[in-house]
């Protein structure tokens, strides 16, 4: 399952003491159900920025988010974290993984967030870290995990509720090039096959070229590279 995701003029600004630091001006791009689209860019030209704004983490000053046809600012807050837990997968750069939880348990929580019959999760948790080579740490806890394996095991939480969007920001930041290349080309495979519409920031342009499309965000906007 797969979604579009739209984003048209988006502006966003913030304030630095007294000074007014506009981050977005004026980004749009347009992402086909089931492509692997990757955005590079200088440290601090708004990649995050972006990613949250198309993953309802943050409200643009002006713009509309759409993803699979779902305007985002016709949601209200209570719809909107729904239409989120239902619809995107997140992966983060520091993984955020639950220290007294085991990797299997990590992966869980989102079914348990959503009400779902613990065991149809923990056969779905399972599956998904023996597909990411991780069948013999389901009961690792996640200091006993190297980053490589951290990063998978929060992989596989993203994919856990099956979202028709994964949105990853700069997930082999923290990784040393060979963990962070496993990762990334493990990213890869997973979007194959299971079908999901997936958007990557970096700043690694070599792991970007392995994607379908590339964008560079770069003075506010999006463009394709040399433009």
């Amino acid at each position: 399952m797969s979604v579009s995701v739209i984003g048209e003029n988006l502006r966003k600004a913030y304030r630095d003491g007294v000074r007014t630091v506009e981050v977005l001006r004026g980004a749009s791009l347009e992402v086909s159900p089931g492509e692997f689209v990757a955005v590079v860019g200088p440290s601090g030209s708004g990649k995050s920025t972006l990613l949250h704004l198309l993953g309802a983490l943050d409200v643009a000053d002006a713009g509309t988010v759409a993803i699979g046809g779902q305007v985002l600012t016709e949601l209200d807050s209570r719809e909107l974290a729904g239409f989120r837990n239902r619809t995107i997968g997140f992966v983060f750069q520091f993984q955020e993984l639950l220290a007294d939880f085991t990797a299997l348990e990590n992966v869980m929580m989102p079914g348990r967030i959503a009400g779902q019959r613990v065991s149809q999760i923990r056969a779905r948790a399972t599956d998904l870290l023996a597909e990411v080579g991780l069948a013999d740490r389901l009961e690792h806890f996640p200091n006993q995990l190297s980053g490589g394996e951290r990063q998978r095991v929060a992989l596989c939480r993203a994919l856990l509720l099956e979202p028709p969007l994964l949105l990853a920001d700069e997930p082999t930041g923290n990784l040393d090039p060979e963990s962070g290349d496993q990762v990334f080309e493990l990213m890869l495979e997973l979007q194959r096959a299971h079908g999901t519409t997936a958007l990557v920031v970096t700043h690694n342009p070599e792991l970007a070229q392995r994607c379908a499309r590339l964008l560079t965000l770069e003075g506010g906007v999006l463009h394709p590279p040399g433009r």
